[in-house]
């Protein structure tokens, strides 16, 4: 639950970052729009140039009115997770950060003792446990049963004597007693526990497995998304260069409008994938939290004796 609930939050943030590069987006394609128009009037420009400026702007309009309502999403499942009523609940805007994110410094070395705080493991440990126990207890049914008894009182035909010395009677013991032929009941039940036994213990290696899994995947995730974030840092760069290059060649007439729509769509295109990029990052170090437990300090661990 606390996984769920920062990984809505992440994404939450992750919305806001999106709405204000696409409100930022948006009064950039007015600013444009005015131009396209200014020059239309002014005879510099054909009208394809207004609808394609209209267009890119209504456009990022849509976009960001989407955006809206994923981040509605979140902020309601957010308030549902912390126990609150989402009519009630609100959250302000803070986009995260694209060019610095604080992402959580992972040491080099992790020690498996940390995937035994795992609640899947500890309960899976816990039932293989117990179906070894209920081996035992099967095995006991081949042995016999040893009883001790004791009895006391009276006996007599009369009442009259019931309270005299040859009335007392008493006998102590014991009694043992085994099952000789049971139909094969004994090893059927005995197969039973140990059929059991042998499940439990393939789903504790599973469930082992899987952590492990789980645990790799996220450090995969996180190493390989730094590549990329960088990557998509310089993308975003160099869109952003030739946007302002086609925008001086436009306002000078060397080139249509058309290359200015162009580049504006991949500039766009771009930082947005930028702040989807960040928003993985986060997720992954949720996850990778999540994989181990409840994080990677080893301090928390139980010190051996």
């Amino acid at each position: 639950m606390h996984a769920e609930l920062a990984v809505d939050y992440f994404d939450l943030r992750s919305a806001d970052a999106q709405v204000k590069l696409l409100d930022d987006t948006v009064k950039g394609f007015q600013s444009a729009l005015q131009l396209t128009e200014d020059r239309y009037n002014g005879g510099a420009s054909p009208l394809s140039d207004v609808t394609q400026a209209r267009t890119q702007l209504l456009v990022a309009q849509v976009q960001a009115t989407d955006v809206e309502i994923q981040r509605a999403m979140y902020e309601h499942a957010i308030a549902v997770l912390i126990g609150k009523p989402p009519a009630v609940f609100t959250l302000t805007p803070d986009p995260i950060t694209v060019a610095a994110p604080t992402i959580p410094a992972i040491p080099g070395m992790l020690p498996s003792q940390l995937l035994e705080r795992r609640p899947d493991i500890a309960s899976a440990e816990r039932n293989m446990a117990a179906a070894n126990e209920q081996i035992g207890i099967a095995q006991t049914a081949y042995y016999p049963t040893l009883s001790l008894s004791a009895a006391a009182g009276f006996a007599g035909t009369s009442a009259i004597n019931w309270f005299s010395w040859p009335s007392h009677f008493f006998a102590v013991g014991s009694t043992l007693s085994e099952t000789l032929f049971d139909h094969g009941r004994r090893r059927a039940t005995s197969d039973i526990a140990l059929a059991q036994y042998d499940g439990t213990v393939a789903a504790y290696r599973q469930t082992t497995l899987t952590a492990f899994q789980q645990v790799e995947d996220n450090l995969n995730a996180l190493h390989n998304l730094g590549i990329e974030a960088r990557q998509q840092h310089d993308a975003t760069a160099s869109a952003q260069q030739s946007l302002d290059l086609f925008n001086t060649r436009y306002e000078d007439g060397v080139d249509t409008y058309l290359q200015v729509i162009t580049w504006q769509t991949a500039l766009l295109a771009n930082e947005r994938n930028d702040i989807e990029i960040t928003q993985r990052r986060f997720e992954a170090s949720v996850l990778l939290v999540k994989a181990l437990g409840g994080g990677w300090d080893t301090s928390q661990l139980a010190q051996q004796p």
